[in-house]
């Protein structure tokens, strides 16, 4: 019996780190994806206050980060 508890711990800890393994996958996925969209947000902020002339976000400057 001892044996075959051995290889069910192994298999749970296999599968707890593929588990983890994805997860960070995941993460990076969607840190990637964050990133992306951050700086389609800024270059459409600058576009947007270019066209308007005025200064959207507060900062002091127009059309500029």
């Amino acid at each position: 019996m001892g044996i075959f508890w051995d290889l069910i711990q192994q298999n749970e800890i296999q599968e707890q780190g593929e588990k983890a393994k994805n997860l960070e996958e995941k993460v990076a996925l969607l840190e990637k994806k964050l990133e992306k969209t951050n700086e389609t947000l800024q270059k459409t902020l600058i576009a947007l206050e270019n066209y308007l002339g005025k200064d959207i976000d507060g900062d002091g400057k127009m059309g500029s980060l």
